[in-house]
Parts: C-alpha cells; sequence; structure tokens
C-alpha cells in the first residue's frame, strides 16, 4: 500500500548534508514551503554529539581498543557515528563508499578543507579533449563562492594566486615554528608558495554566525565528535537553523527516497514534470509519496545517482534523465595516500597554543605555468607538523621517576604532508544498479567499476617524490616518501555521475544544475561536478547548490516550473 500525502510542498529537498542543507536553507529564505527528507536517523545538534567532551580516561579500555571488538571500538570512541549497518554494496573493481545516513550526513565529519576552484579547471577539459567541456566558468561561480563563504566561515590568508583564488576569509589560523621555517625555505629555494590550510572554522565569528548560536573555534581537535560550539560548519549548526527559524521548513529523517515521481501522461499541467518523490520508511518500511513543483538532489554523488537510476518510466527507460547514456559514468575521486614524513631537529624551545584543525597548503605546481608533465592535471599538498605526545612511550617497559619526567615533556618536532590528485574523467569508470541483488528495503544493491590509471599513477611519483624533496630542502631529517596502494573512494570525494554540460546529448545537467529533460529536477551535490580539479570540492557543492536555487525559485515565480 502507497500513502499518498495530501500535503503538497513548494520543494522537495532529498539529502540533509552539506548541499542539502544548502537547499534547504535557500528555498526556505526565498520563500518557498520545503521538504528535506533524510534516510538516516535524527541527530540533533549538541545533544547527540555524545563523546565531543569525553576525555580518553572517560572511555572503556582509557580510548583503546580492545581485542575481542575493535572494529566497533574505533568507532564508538574517535567518531559520531552516522553508518547504516548492514548496507551492502558490489565492487567489480575495488572501490571504498563512505558513508554517513544520518541528519546533516557527512558535513557532521567531513575534513572542513575549503578551496575555490580556479579558472583553468573549468576550461582544461575543452583544452585537453576530455570528458566534456563545463557549462560554466570561474566567473559564474566567484559570487555564490562569497556568498557561501561569508555564511559558513571561512579561515584563511589571501595569497594572490591564479592557482588557489582567493575568497571571504576570516583570520587564518597560525604556522607552528616549523612551518614558518619550511614555508620560508621553500619559497626561497623552489618557488612553491606555502599558506595555512583554508577550513570552515570560525576563528573570528560575525554577527550573522552568532546569531545561529555559533561560536569560536576552541581548538580541541576532536571534530569527528560533532562540535557543541557550532564553530566548524555543518549543516546542523548553520543551513538547518537558519531554515527552520523561517517556518517554512519540515524535516523529515529514516525516510529513504526510492525514486523521483513522473507524469507520464500525454496532457495536463504537470506533463513533462517530475511531481514528486516515493519513499521507503527506514524503519517500518512503509511507502508513501510527497509531491513538489521543484525537487532538489542532494544525497551524495552516488545515492542521487542511484535514486535517478531507479526512477524508470515509458519517458526514461534507462532511469531517470538518461537521454545521453552518461548517467552513472565518469566517476571521480581524487588520489591520496602519497607523500612524505620526516623527523625535524630543533626547535625545542617552541610549542603551540591548541590543536589546530588544520596544517599547511601547497597549491598545485605541476603542469601549471611553463612546467610539463607526461600527465594531465596535478596535484595540492596537505600537511602538518608537531611534537611527539605522551604516546610515543605507549610500546615502553619504562617505569619510575624518570620515565614519568620524561613523558611529562613534548618529544621532538615531526612534519609530514601528503598529495591530493585530480582524477580524470572517464566514461568506463561507472557505478549502475544490480539487476537482481537488493538491499533489505527492496531497492537494487550499487555496483562499482572503476579505478585510476597510468595518468594517476604516474602523478603520484612526483607526489610522493616532490614531497620528499621539500622536506629535504627544509633541512629535515629521516625523511621517508611513500605511495601507498589507492582504491577509489578512498578520498570520500565521489564526483561526476551526472554531470554538467552544454550538449543534452553528452550530459545530464545543464549550465542550472537541471536535469536537461526535466527542468524541475536538480542536482547540486557532486554527482554534478564536470571535472574534480584538485582541491577538496564541498565549497563548490555549496556555490552551486546556492546559484541553482536562486534560479530555480525566479523559474517558480515566473510560472515557468
Amino acid at each position: 500500500m502507497i500513502i499518498r500525502n495530501t500535503i503538497s510542498y513548494d520543494a522537495i529537498v532529498v539529502g540533509s548534508g552539506i548541499s542539502g542543507g544548502w537547499a534547504a536553507k535557500e528555498l526556505t529564505e526565498r520563500g518557498l514551503k520545503t521538504l528535506m527528507l533524510e534516510r538516516g536517523r535524527d541527530v540533533k545538534h549538541v545533544v547527540d554529539y555524545t563523546t565531543a567532551m569525553k576525555d580518553p580516561w572517560d572511555f572503556p579500555h582509557r580510548g583503546r581498543i580492545s581485542l575481542t571488538n575493535p572494529e566497533e571500538d574505533a568507532v564508538r570512541v574517535n567518531k559520531l557515528t552516522l553508518n547504516e549497518p548492514n548496507y551492502e554494496y558490489v565492487e567489480e573493481r575495488s572501490f571504498r563508499w563512505a558513508r554517513a545516513y544520518g541528519a546533516g550526513g557527512r558535513s557532521l565529519l567531513w575534513g572542513r578543507q575549503t578551496y575555490r576552484l580556479n579558472e583553468e579547471d573549468f576550461l582544461a577539459n575543452a583544452k585537453e579533449g576530455i570528458g566534456v567541456d563545463w557549462p560554466i566558468r570561474y566567473q559564474d561561480l566567484a559570487p555564490w563562492y562569497s556568498y557561501v563563504e561569508k555564511f559558513a566561515g571561512i579561515s584563511g590568508r589571501k595569497e594572490g594566486l591564479s592557482v588557489l583564488p582567493d575568497g571571504e576569509f576570516l583570520p587564518p589560523h597560525d604556522f607552528t615554528c616549523v612551518e614558518k621555517h619550511f614555508k620560508k625555505q621553500i619559497q626561497e629555494k623552489m618557488a612553491r608558495p606555502v599558506t595555512i590550510g583554508r577550513v570552515a572554522h570560525l576563528t573570528k565569528p560575525t554577527a550573522e554566525h552568532t546569531a545561529l548560536g555559533r561560536a569560536q573555534c576552541q581548538a580541541r581537535n576532536r571534530c569527528e565528535r560533532g562540535c557543541p560550539y557550532g564553530a566548524y560548519f555543518s549543516t546542523q549548526a548553520a543551513t538547518l537553523p537558519a531554515a527552520r527559524r523561517t517556518n517554512r521548513l519540515t524535516f523529515l529523517t529514516d525516510k529513504i527516497v526510492s525514486e523521483i515521481l513522473y507524469d507520464n501522461a500525454k496532457a495536463g499541467p504537470t506533463f513533462g514534470r517530475a511531481t514528486g518523490v516515493r519513499v521507503i520508511d527506514r524503519n517500518t518500511k512503509e511507502v508513501q509519496e510527497f509531491y513538489a513543483k521543484i525537487i532538489f538532489l542532494n544525497a551524495g554523488s552516488v545515492a542521487t545517482t542511484s535514486i535517478l537510476l531507479n526512477s524508470q518510466s515509458n519517458r526514461f527507460p534507462n532511469g531517470f534523465g538518461n537521454d545521453s547514456g552518461e548517467l552513472g559514468h565518469n566517476l571521480m575521486d581524487h588520489h591520496l595516500g602519497a607523500g612524505a614524513n620526516a623527523s625535524v631537529e630543533g626547535f625545542e624551545d617552541s610549542y603551540y597554543l591548541g590543536r589546530r584543525p588544520n596544517g599547511i597548503y601547497i597549491p598545485r605546481y605541476r603542469n601549471w605555468g611553463n612546467d610539463k608533465r607526461d600527465y594531465l592535471r596535478g596535484f595540492g599538498y596537505q600537511g602538518w607538523s608537531g611534537r611527539s605526545e605522551w604516546h610515543r612511550e605507549n610500546h615502553t617497559i619504562d617505569f619510575g621517576a624518570d620515565f614519568k619526567q620524561r613523558m611529562s615533556e613534548p618529544g621532538s618536532w615531526w612534519m609530514g604532508m601528503g598529495g591530493f590528485g585530480e582524477i580524470l574523467p572517464r566514461h568506463e569508470n561507472r557505478m549502475y544498479l544490480h539487476p537482481t541483488q537488493c538491499d533489505q528495503w527492496g531497492l537494487p544493491l550499487v555496483v562499482f567499476d572503476a579505478a585510476i590509471t597510468e595518468n594517476e599513477h604516474k602523478m603520484r611519483l612526483d607526489m610522493a617524490n616532490d614531497a620528499a624533496e621539500m622536506m629535504e630542502a627544509a633541512g629535515f631529517k629521516n625523511v621517508n616518501s611513500y605511495n601507498n596502494k589507492f582504491s577509489m573512494g578512498g578520498a570520500v570525494h565521489e564526483m561526476g555521475t551526472a554531470r554538467m554540460g552544454k550538449d543534452p546529448k553528452t550530459s545530464v545537467l545543464n549550465k542550472w544544475n537541471q536535469v536537461h529533460a526535466c527542468k524541475n529536477v536538480f542536482v547540486t551535490d557532486g554527482a554534478a561536478m564536470t571535472s574534480s580539479s584538485c582541491v577538496n570540492p564541498s565549497l563548490t557543492y555549496m556555490a552551486l547548490t546556492a546559484r541553482a536555487v536562486a534560479f530555480a525559485v525566479g523559474e517558480v515565480k515566473k510560472k515557468n516550473l
């Protein structure tokens, strides 16, 4: 039995993560009665961050992992849990699909590194004949980057670099003394810029931030447990309270959207449009339908595309909006796990205040300017430094007064850095729905068939070698480079499975993130990405969402949707 709700909304948002929260905020603030649906459990701000204020000795085994149940203990001790048990997927080629099913989604767990794509990122596909051309340019998104940065609260330092466009920044976090030394040496000897990481943390909250109950970052570095101060940007801390104060938001959790409803009739006011969504209750498995004028899909790249692929009709027999045959293809991520670390001599008279949520950032320099390599695109580095702490003696058997004294003093300095590389869009890298295997709710399992290729493997050699070279140039000791095995999904930056493009024959979405073949459905999460760049993508999802909502609301008011 299907329950057909009598209430009709102006807009439905599927997913409550970073882009879904933004969609709900923008739609409600622009006057639309909005329903936001989340497949996971309700997670209340502050109340449900149950480990946020705990110290290691407050946990069983004093925060260490037990031998009897190591996987469960690792999650329980270290993170706010948003996993959904018994949810399977199929791997034709190895893929790590990290999900966060619960209110706020991955906005509660993300790394919070926030960088703009640059002008070249929007041009590279067309120049190199890779994938398809972006239907927008940097100038189209620049004002929306500024818009979302001011609201989210991004700390950072302006550098005036074309490769890493400046934004609207709160005061930056400080370098450590070792990072200052490293920055000076690398800029002087290798002419490579080094800046502080740009992160979505409030270092100096504005009145707009405090009005939502947000406060300054306390530099506790326990972000993965949830931030009770609302200092880092999340749905719960920022976009959800902003949407709720409009009194136009209805937010339902434990609702799994299975498909988009489409009007196949040959006539009528909704002909050729989506009319709503079909939903399965996660706990009771009751099926409901909700209706709206416009729909925003923000469930996360893979989940969003799964919904589209599962939404089949006479008009869309191969998946909703899949006239191009590209739905599910061009799956991208970032590749990581290559870099270097080293020990640092000296600086014993210096320490640092607090525990920053970030470190240094070195923007892309390969295949930029006059640099030419035997691979396409490039990579950036995220790096960190610190002093060894008490756990450096975990495996010793020492005891006594000398041992206690030694453990009360900080150890020597160290530094590490790892690359984030771009993965090219390739049609053969894909996800699709299994034809026979289903999950416990009767929905087809996702199948992954994707891997990095020679282009990325060549890049990884530079990622490891260059990192070691910079460590040595800075005078550090015991330099160790690494290039670990990488499987796609490892960076948790899935992108591209419903890409934007200029031509409906080769893409799923247009320049406004509308499905080409159904103008009242929008996709503004990672599925929309046409290429991946080498920077963390969440800020771009925010900007794309705000831009698309402004357009969509305008079209609704013009009665075009």
